[in-house]
């Protein structure tokens, strides 16, 4: 008997599927979401608009979309993550003819209800195609150079196309998150020895090219490393965001100054305080505390899909929820990093807290995924 056969016959089915979702994985990343509601509600000086009541609306909308996710087969998933991954390269490159122009930078389509950033599309797409690639790949071909070069242009691809935008935020994590599926799908480690060493080199080279005729990055992609070097430099200007973020951050102390109580964001000195840099918000009103609680909460949405992986029967669906995990991870990590200064600043947002459509609908997608492989897995 296949595994497909065995899968089938050994699966809830019906509606009897909603009793064998993860519902502890739902509960955290509801719970998530709640915080950030909060958090909205609390930059808009104690009012639902214009923010938390359109991100509730999207959460809601987001969650449907998840569950139904979660009920469909996962090889009916594997069996459409190519055409996954074209349609977001499609997306990708439709932005470059229709997509809408925002804070200088042109990265979303706007569909009327909704402004799509194929980008973020991309990341599950790109975790789908690659944990279709490595299931279908022999387990002793996956470090052979000629199998190692197509996952390779599966993850430039997208790359090239997120940096014209330009978004040199989403292309580390595409490239980042790439690299973390092809090494879990047990690549063998000098490849990425080599990876790391040319990654070297080039950012040696990109320092070099600055004020060349070839210079690599904008000016702007220039500053924010300039900034994360020493905010100091320009604190009304390029250092203005990072500076005000510390603030924010050491003026909460343990417990904080109470909700709603911040003065940084509450009196607008903290910039993007209600997208990239809502963590400050948190940490200023609700402490350290508060902070290392949404810490703990998403570490503990990272160990249920861990968990979840590690009792799979078939590749695909573990790599995939194990894909899922590193791109959630790789969300609050930058993030949190970014509004420290333990990184430059780049556009990411905080997952499931953060304002935003795209990020918030494809994060709830891929749970939705991690749910499928629960749900359909051989008992």
């Amino acid at each position: 008997m296949s595994y497909l056969e065995y899968s089938v016959k050994h699966v809830p089915s019906g509606l009897g599927k909603i009793f064998h979702l993860n519902w502890a994985l739902i509960l955290l990343v509801t719970t998530v979401a709640c915080i950030g509601f909060l958090m909205l509600y609390s930059v808009a000086g104690g009012s639902l608009d214009p923010w938390s009541s359109a991100q509730i609306k999207r959460f809601a909308l987001g969650f449907v979309l998840m569950i139904v996710v979660a009920l469909v087969p996962i090889w009916y998933w594997r069996s459409v993550s190519v055409a996954a991954y074209l349609v977001g390269l499609s997306l990708l490159m439709a932005v470059e003819y229709v997509g809408a122009v925002g804070m200088g930078a042109q990265r979303w389509i706007d569909l009327g209800v909704i402004r799509l950033q194929p980008s973020e599309l991309m990341k599950i797409a790109l975790v789908m195609a690659l944990a279709a690639y490595y299931d279908w790949l022999p387990a002793a071909q996956k470090s052979r150079p000629l199998w190692v070069i197509l996952p390779v242009i599966l993850i430039l691809a997208p790359v090239y196309l997120v940096l014209a935008q330009p978004d040199l935020g989403t292309a580390i994590l595409l490239v980042t998150v790439g690299g973390l599926m092809m090494f879990l799908a047990g690549v063998h480690w000098a490849y990425f020895g080599a990876v790391i060493a040319a990654g070297a080199g080039l950012v040696t080279v990109v320092v070099q090219s600055r004020g060349t005729p070839w210079q690599l990055l904008a000016d702007y992609q220039y500053r924010r490393i300039d900034t994360f070097i020493d905010p100091s430099t320009d604190p009304l200007g390029a250092g203005y965001h990072i500076t005000q973020s510390k603030i924010a951050l050491g003026s909460g102390g343990w417990t904080g100054r109470g909700f709603m109580q911040g003065t940084q964001s509450q009196l607008n000195f903290l910039p993007e305080k209600h997208t990239d840099f809502i963590f400050t918000t948190l940490a200023e009103e609700l402490g350290f505390l508060g902070g290392a609680s949404l810490l703990a909460l998403y570490s503990l949405i990272i160990l249920f899909c861990v968990l979840s992986a590690l009792a799979q029967r078939d590749r695909f669906s573990s790599l995939l929820t194990l894909g899922v995990a590193v791109n959630f991870f790789l969300y609050f990590a930058v993030n949190m990093s970014m509004v420290m200064g333990l990184a430059p600043v780049v556009g990411v947002p905080l997952p499931l807290v953060s304002y935003g459509g795209s990020a918030m609908l494809v994060l709830l997608i891929g749970f939705g995924l991690v749910q499928s492989a629960h749900v359909h897995r051989p008992r």
